[in-house]
């Protein structure tokens, strides 16, 4: 389910941004999509995975010298949660990130308003939370804290053996976060877990925004079509936005001439 969700969402995030590109008279071929691809996939391991092991590592060994596998584990880990929050902290201060964060509440709100038998519509979604618990921004908080349980299995290795085994432990500790996030909504009503998974919420002050009226829409006709796939409908009285193919997906259904 969670390679599932990863390989959707991301092939739907290259396809907007090619109809993006379409529309300001550029193009996104395949060749393009998987270097950004590959780049996004190395960025991400590299600033959040290697990068605090190199410098937790380079630190220690210049202020307290070799074999201080525990103190190097516990910055590492320490660096880690500062470089996440520091990173969307620095991304969110983008005009175009604080749109893509507006949508991304808009989507929380009408999932909300779906989980709660609500009409989704303006008013109805315009009740409800921008943060939801089953969101990517608590996986990843889950995520950061279990690399930092998980990781310390290779405390003390060579620093060679420590970055491949950490790239290696990634799919692992995605798997164990993901069942985790599940567990933490099924049982949210508990007080111990609410109070548990608290950061992930926190945190989601910063990846979620008020949306405006048209984002709803947007979200709205998302879950619609969502509903619509999986043989469901929305809830009586829902809004149904006026919407029609991407152009894209319209130009490659075309034969070839």
């Amino acid at each position: 389910m969670l390679y599932e969700t990863l390989v959707v969402g991301t092939r739907w995030l290259m396809r907007s941004g090619s109809v993006q590109a379409e529309g300001e008279g550029q193009q996104m071929g395949r060749g393009t999509i998987a270097v950004t691809l590959l780049i996004t996939i190395a960025l991400a391991v590299g600033l959040f995975v290697v990068l605090p092991l190199f410098i937790a590592n380079a630190t220690l060994r210049v202020t307290l010298g070799p074999d201080q596998a525990l103190l190097e584990h516990l910055l590492e880990g320490v660096l880690r949660a500062f470089i996440f929050v520091g990173y969307l902290l620095l991304i969110s201060r983008s005009a175009e990130i604080r749109r893509v964060f507006a949508y991304h509440g808009a989507e929380h709100m009408t999932i909300h308003a779906l989980e709660h038998e609500q009409p989704l519509d303006i008013e109805h979604v315009r009740q409800y939370p921008t943060a939801h618990q089953r969101c990517g921004t608590e996986f990843l908080v889950i995520f950061i804290l279990l690399s930092i349980i998980m990781f310390s299995l290779l405390a003390g290795q060579e620093l060679l053996i420590g970055v491949l085994g950490r790239i290696a432990l990634v799919p692992v500790i995605a798997a164990i976060a993901y069942e985790l996030l599940r567990f933490g909504a099924r049982h949210r009503h508990r007080p111990l877990v609410r109070w548990l998974y608290l950061p992930g919420i926190w945190l989601q002050a910063i990846t979620t925004r008020q949306p405006d009226d048209s984002m709803i829409e947007v979200a709205i006709a998302a879950m619609r079509e969502a509903l619509a796939a999986n043989g469901e409908e929305a809830p009586a009285g829902s809004l149904d936005p006026p919407r029609r193919p991407i152009p894209i997906a319209a130009a490659a259904s075309e034969p070839a001439g």
